[in-house]
């Protein structure tokens, strides 16, 4: 897998911002690895959890696979 900061960048930007709420999941990420700051990989994925958690609200619960 290609690290995010070796790939160029994407032409049609699919950026998302992040709530207060992902920020400090970040922050909070960032913290427990021992980094002061969240860094790019940490803002990465506080978006893809942010982006999973509304796909998830949208879709409400049919969307489980255990249902027939």
């Amino acid at each position: 897998m290609t690290a995010p900061w070796k790939k160029p960048s994407p032409k049609a930007s699919s950026s998302i911002k992040l709530t207060p709420a992902s920020v400090a999941w970040a922050r909070r990420r960032a913290k427990e690895a021992g980094r002061r700051y969240p860094n790019l990989v940490d803002n990465m994925a506080a978006a893809r959890r942010q982006r999973e958690a509304e796909a998830k609200k949208a879709n409400g619960p049919a969307e489980r696979g255990d249902r027939p």
